[in-house]
């Protein structure tokens, strides 16, 4: 499955009859082919985290002709100022990052919170299409441009759809990450008492991190850009561990019992092979993750991290997480967080 410079690879099939189950390898969702045509597949995608019975059901048919579309007359090349829900009280402002190459169009759109991954589709003639299915989010973004202007509806799976309008805007910044959630009280005032993964009591700070650089990371394992950091932080962890650091990992769950959360949390543990320790948040809320970590404004986001020195002080709080999607933004971000890291651990 491709979502445009992104690869997922569906390996472990089950077959049942004239059914073929494929599990997704980061989340917890599956495709259902039904084959019992010859040109045609049929199915329904399951995604789990969002109930048992959520599932969208979908077809294809085998069909060698190109697609037929009109030359391009917009060009979406470069950086549109964009406004989900515009003039509601849900309006939430992106920044969308679009690359044309005649009919064919890749990007994404960041937000504070973080971005909308590999997004990939066509323009034809006005009107463009912008699509990402990874097995947790399937999304749909369609609209026409005219005079550097964009008018266009937002789907994301079954169960939300929103409008947006959009500004060709080079000059459009979204607010820092590292400037919306902040420490309430002293940097040094950062406590926390959550359960392992075995529901063992885990009070913060220990021996086991006196004296080391911390990096504490609130995440769900249902959201894409957890997952996205998650893969960074094992590097990050595999590379810097054995000089100092380490990694906190609290996961907030679509599941509602203690022994599903920790066993969501365990899954990907295992899976990702990762080796820093995890806690159990909770249920997946904002509003729960904001009273545990009561001496942080507010939690907006997963992901959210927060990086302690050696010394015990809180020194950086980044909101959300702009990945590999976002192309030179993730790179510098990369290169910023690993210099901070060296700096805190002493490495010249």
């Amino acid at each position: 499955m491709n979502n445009a410079e992104e690869r997922i690879e569906l390996t472990n099939g089950i077959n049942k009859g004239d059914t073929i189950i494929l599990p997704f390898p980061s989340f917890d969702s599956e495709l259902r082919f039904i084959t019992d045509k010859k040109k045609e597949i049929r199915g329904f995608w399951f995604n789990y985290n969002k109930g048992a019975n959520y599932k969208i059901p979908f077809f294809a048919n085998f069909n060698p002709k190109p697609r037929k579309i009109e030359e391009a007359s917009g060009n979406l090349n470069g950086k549109w100022e964009t406004h989900f829900s515009p003039e509601t009280n849900d309006e939430e402002d992106a920044l969308g990052i679009i690359s044309q190459n005649q009919n064919h169009i890749t990007g994404t759109f960041r937000t504070e919170t973080g971005d909308y991954r590999f997004l990939e589709g066509y323009i034809d003639g006005s009107k463009f299409y912008l699509s990402a299915f990874d097995g947790s989010h399937a999304f749909l973004l369609n609209g026409t441009i005219k005079d550097q202007k964009v008018q266009g509806f937002f789907y994301s799976g079954k169960h939300y759809s929103t409008n947006f309008v959009a500004t060709y805007n080079p000059n459009f910044e979204l607010r820092d990450p590292d400037s919306i959630t902040m420490l309430k009280g002293d940097s040094r005032d950062f406590t926390l008492d959550l359960k392992t993964l075995d529901g063992k009591n885990y009070h913060f700070p220990n021996d086991d991190t006196k004296g080391k650089v911390v990096i504490i990371q609130i995440m769900g394992t249902w959201c894409p850009n957890c997952m996205d950091e998650t893969n960074y932080y094992k590097e990050l962890y595999d590379k810097y561990h054995s000089k100092g650091l380490e990694i906190i990992s609290i996961g907030y769950e679509a599941a509602d019992s203690f022994e599903d959360q920790a066993k969501k949390i365990l899954t990907l543990k295992q899976r990702k092979n990762l080796n820093f320790t995890f806690l159990v948040g909770g249920k997946a809320s904002k509003g729960i993750a904001s009273e545990q970590f009561s001496m942080l404004n507010e939690v907006i986001s997963f992901p959210t991290s927060i990086y302690i020195g050696r010394d015990g002080e809180v020194k950086r709080i980044h909101t959300g997480f702009n990945g590999p999607g976002t192309g030179e933004v993730y790179l510098e971000y990369v290169k910023k967080t690993n210099a901070l890291i060296e700096s805190l651990l002493g490495i010249n």
